[in-house]
This record gives C-alpha cells, sequence and structure tokens, in this order.
C-alpha cells in the first residue's frame, strides 16, 4: 500500500531535480491545458516558475489564478507530489535572480548562468504560486 509523504519527506523530495507538470484551466472550450516546466520551491514557502510573457500558457495562468502542479519521480520506486496552488504574483520581465536560480538548479552553476543570461527576461513572466492543499504518494515499499 502506498504511503503518504511526511512533510519532511515532503520538502526532500520537492528539493530534487524534477520537472513539474503544471495545469491550468482553458478559457476556450479546450481541455485544461498541462506543460512541464522548471521550477523553484522554497521549503515551507511557494514555488516560482518562469515562462514566455506572450504565450497561451502564461494568459491562461494570469486569467485563472490557480494551478495544480504535479512533481514525480518517473523511476522505481514511483513517487509523486501535487500542489493546487493560488498565483499571487506575476512579475514582467522576470527578474534575472530569479531566472538564474531556477536554471542553476537544473543546469549547474556555470550552465544555468549562460542560459539566463542568454534568455530574454524582458519577454518572460515569472510567477509566484502559494501552495493551498497537497497530496503525495510514495510507493517505496511497494517495490
Amino acid at each position: 500500500m502506498p504511503k503518504s509523504f511526511t512533510e519532511a519527506e515532503r520538502e526532500e523530495f520537492l528539493a530534487g531535480d524534477h520537472i513539474a507538470v503544471v495545469s491550468v484551466a482553458a478559457d476556450d472550450g479546450r481541455p485544461p491545458m498541462a506543460f512541464p516546466i522548471w521550477y523553484e520551491y522554497t521549503s515551507g514557502g511557494d514555488f516560482l516558475i518562469n515562462t514566455g510573457a506572450a504565450t497561451r500558457k502564461a494568459r491562461l495562468i494570469e486569467q485563472s489564478g490557480a494551478v495544480t502542479l504535479t512533481i514525480q519521480r518517473g523511476t522505481l520506486p514511483y513517487q509523486y507530489v501535487i500542489v493546487e496552488g493560488t498565483v499571487t504574483e506575476a512579475v514582467t520581465p522576470s527578474p534575472f535572480e530569479a531566472r538564474e536560480g531556477i536554471a542553476v538548479r537544473y543546469l549547474g552553476p556555470e550552465s544555468g548562468r549562460a542560459f539566463a543570461e542568454n534568455a530574454d527576461g524582458d519577454q518572460a513572466v515569472l510567477f509566484t504560486i502559494r501552495p493551498d492543499r497537497w497530496s503525495t504518494k510514495d510507493y517505496s515499499g511497494e517495490v
């Protein structure tokens, strides 16, 4: 039987370099939009995601004001965290320090800095998402 993460286990899991899948309501009769994205998470705090300001996903996030993030481990033992959250801030242009922090998390210091320096922050938006509800599963005992 899978178990839920403790808060400490959830925080440790979220500190890993997993990719989040964000789901947001659509407004045009289409199903909810879902897309993979890098994230930054402050333990006990908020999620940060960065995307193109002129994209459909940015427009839908701004309109909805709420998203669901699914962060999963895609190899055995399967584990996941789902968080429903409220968008508390949208900043355009996206601040360099935030974009750099997210890129360094996934690419390492040198490549992350280079990635952030080559990205056009003026054309990006940084969303802050406050976690409202959590759901977690850990299948470690199942395999």
